[in-house]
């Protein structure tokens, strides 16, 4: 039997250039254009909010609140509105300005998400709050309500901002927290010592909306990782929590706390919806092709 040679060795005195193994902290994986990357065994996975606005039905309702950001941004805005009709040259600048409401509203909102998330996280950890939020006057009564919800619920943490990840299904995404509480341990009817998932929304308003059932799909998804990373950048099987989570709504005039449901029915509907993020992103896209033209006619030779 022929042996097949195996790699060439290096060229004598010639030292094969290696990337450093990330260590630490910096072997969590960080989502980039949708995806997170494994950084030590170069995996990617899917960003679970990705796949919920390509695949789910969000991108209705978000058109529908847009819509009523930009008639709410008319109306207050009708007097300067008509009189730039009337001129060729503001026309154009306040219809782009009227355009954006709805972009502005939302980046708004994200900087609100992404504060309260900061703020949280700081308490989860026992570390100050960075002092550019406990000195902002619109955070607090964010950090108000949610320590009051930490102290009425005697709520205690495990996990906060954890990167968990699926690699038997190709999706990743960060978790708000785990969480023990006994009296929404009680509530829910739950063993004592349960570990629920729990999540933050921010928007909405208290008594009308903020919590909409992609929150179900996105928790089921988290409950269903197979891995986690800590905050060393060692990796752990992903921690068993209860098929029903919370989310916090919490706004500037209080909190709500809203039981989820994110058992294995809802993830097998997670997995539908990341299939059709799969074709929304892929197959779709090339499945129409360009108009046909007729052949040209030949005329045949006379006999």
């Amino acid at each position: 039997m022929t042996e097949l040679p195996g790699p060439s060795a290096p060229a004598a005195g010639r030292r094969r250039k290696t990337t450093p193994q990330p260590t630490g902290p910096d072997r969590i994986p960080r989502p980039s254009a949708g995806w997170y990357r494994d950084k030590v065994t170069g995996a990617k996975y899917r960003r679970v909010t990705t796949i919920l606005n390509l695949g789910g039905t969000k991108g209705e309702v978000l058109s529908r609140w847009a819509a009523g950001v930009v008639a709410d941004a008319a109306f207050a805005n009708l007097p300067q509105l008509v009189a730039s009709s009337l001129r060729p040259d503001e026309r154009a600048e306040k219809r782009d300005w009227l355009s954006r409401a709805a972009l502005r509203k939302r980046d708004e909102r994200a900087d609100i998400g992404s504060a309260v998330h900061r703020i949280i996280e700081a308490h989860v950890l026992g570390q100050p709050v960075p002092a550019g939020l406990v000195e902002d006057p619109e955070m607090a009564p964010y950090l108000r309500h949610f320590t009051r919800f930490v102290k009425e619920w005697q709520v205690t943490f495990e996990a906060s901002e954890m990167v968990v990840g699926s690699p038997e299904f190709g999706y990743a995404g960060t978790l708000d927290y785990l969480l023990h509480s006994p009296l929404i341990e009680a509530s829910l009817g739950v063993p004592a010592g349960t570990v629920l998932i729990g999540d933050t929304k921010t928007g909405g308003e208290l008594d009308v909306k903020g919590v909409y059932p992609e929150a179900a799909l996105q928790m089921a998804a988290y409950r269903r990782a197979e891995i986690a990373w800590l905050r060393d950048g060692s990796t752990v099987p992903m921690p068993a929590v209860h098929s029903t989570g919370v989310v916090l709504h919490l706004r500037p005039e209080g909190y709500r706390l809203i039981p989820v449901v994110c058992d294995d029915q809802v993830f097998a509907a997670f997995r539908i919806t990341q299939q059709a993020a799969e074709w929304v992103s892929g197959l779709s896209k090339t499945v129409v092709g360009e108009a046909l033209s007729l052949p040209a006619r030949t005329e045949g030779k006379a006999a």
